[in-house]
């Protein structure tokens, strides 16, 4: 659906926000998941832990880099890079990472956010649709790793409002 160029910057803008308020949390959740346990996943259909966390990080910043680039492509599928070895790991370069992701489309044209994009020919929507995709994303997958921590013999942090073990 077409969106004018103005009203896709204010949505855009209240996106990105809504972005960076989650970015915190799910830091925390990545953070949380133990060391010794990257290999762990509730089913054989499953991703692993390391995996998943290494998803979560690098969809994110793979999601805003695409909008902002006005186009998508395919990303290294080759895995979790060998200089992550732990959720912690993909925690801290999910922080180190995003933030210029963000700053750069706080500072886009406009126009970023109502050009249509391309997703590999399965749909075509305007940049702030894809915005919105990107944080429902990342906060599924979030639910997702959120999930494993305590059979990990992990802590959940508090998401929205305090966990059970957070008290």
């Amino acid at each position: 659906m077409p969106i004018a160029t103005d009203q896709a910057r204010l949505i855009a803008g209240y996106l990105l926000d809504q972005f960076e308020q989650e970015m915190q949390t799910t830091k925390a959740v990545l953070a949380a998941a133990p060391a010794g346990k990257e290999d762990y996943s509730p089913d054989s259909r499953s991703m692993p832990a390391l995996a998943l966390a290494w998803h979560i990080a690098s969809a994110d910043k793979w999601f805003l880099d695409s909008i902002l680039a006005g186009k998508f492509e395919t990303g290294d599928s080759s895995g979790v890079p060998a200089e992550i070895r732990t959720c912690a790991d993909a925690a801290a370069w999910y922080e180190a990472n995003l933030p210029a992701s963000i700053a750069a489309l706080r500072a886009a044209p406009a126009e970023t956010f109502s050009r249509l994009i391309d997703f590999f020919g399965q749909m075509q929507a305007p940049g702030v649709d894809f915005l919105a995709l990107a944080l429902k994303h990342s906060i599924h997958h979030r639910g997702q790793l959120s999930a494993y921590l305590r059979p990990m013999g992990g802590k959940v942090p508090g998401i929205y409002g305090p966990s059970g073990d957070s008290a």
